[in-house]
């Protein structure tokens, strides 16, 4: 009777074991890096004479993603350092908007006296996809 008791138990614990099944779903990710430079005559000075502005054509930012993905957005002044906006880099402080179509960067004297023209730069944008 222990014998088929044992060989019982040992039936379920197979079954219920071997029907265990891991699944791993891999999905591609359709996010998005895309660099551009910046030259020093892309700013332009505001209408209020307090800061620069330059605008970055995006067409990959549209309505949707616009309001359901991210943006990311890091500068660099030398070659393969960058570092994320919103930041404060030799006495400018730079920030960064986005809407359909464009990122608009924005950059003035950290201490908001005298605008300092910004120095060319390259900017990474990370486009992040989201799902609703």
């Amino acid at each position: 009777m222990k014998k088929l008791l044992s060989i019982l138990c040992f039936a379920l614990v197979v079954v219920a074991f071997s029907s265990c099944k891991k699944e791993y779903i891999t999905q591609a990710s359709p996010n998005q890096t895309i660099l551009f430079n910046v030259p020093t005559t892309a700013w332009t000075l505001s209408t209020d004479g307090k800061s620069y502005y330059a605008v970055i054509s995006t067409p990959e930012i549209d309505s949707y993603f616009n309001d359901y993905g991210g943006v990311l957005a890091y500068f660099s002044f030398t070659t393969g350092v960058y570092e994320q906006i919103p930041e404060v880099y030799n006495g400018v402080s730079y920030s960064y908007t986005h809407n359909t179509g464009s990122v608009v960067l924005y950059a003035q004297s950290y201490d908001g006296g005298t605008p300092i023209v910004p120095a060319a730069l390259t900017l990474k944008l990370l486009l992040l996809s989201s799902s609703n």
